[in-house]
């Protein structure tokens, strides 16, 4: 999330939340204590967890809790279209609960994951071979190298 303070991130962390009860709703979905601590958990963090970080920290609320059940809660978020699965990653699979506009640098020595926004990216032309032939329903810029504290 942004750099706000808290205050401000209390509010947008409870708008996000009562906007993805609603989407859980029109999905089927029952809103579910675990549910909406993974949900807020998610959207906390700038890491792009794996199913395994957010289940540390999820299991500190619900000490009950499976990584399993955090594991199949992310997939379902991303397949309503609340969060999305973090493409190339080539380790455990990474997710990102910003929906914005934005890109995806990758350090291949530490593994951490860094958002980014160049605006010329938000539109990529596609080729005509794909276009014609294909719908798109995402175009994801993923890079790879080494970060600002590897490099």
């Amino acid at each position: 999330m942004n750099n706000k303070n808290n205050k401000t991130n209390t509010i947008e962390l409870d708008e996000k939340t009562r906007q993805f009860t609603s989407q859980c709703r029109e999905a089927g979905l029952k809103v579910t204590p675990q549910r909406i601590a993974i949900y807020r958990e998610l959207l906390k963090t700038d890491e792009h967890p794996s199913a395994e970080m957010l289940y540390e920290k999820v299991k500190k609320i619900f000490p009950s809790i499976s990584l399993d059940t955090v594991n199949r809660t992310l997939l379902t978020l991303n397949e309503i279209g609340a969060a999305f699965t973090v493409v190339g990653s080539g380790d455990a699979r990474r997710f990102d609960g910003g929906l914005h506009e934005h890109q995806h640098f990758r350090c291949v020595k530490c593994k951490r994951i860094i958002d980014f926004h160049h605006k010329p990216f938000d539109n990529i032309k596609l080729p005509a071979e794909i276009s014609e032939k294909f719908t798109v329903l995402r175009k994801t810029v993923y890079l790879e190298g080494l970060c600002n504290l590897c490099g």
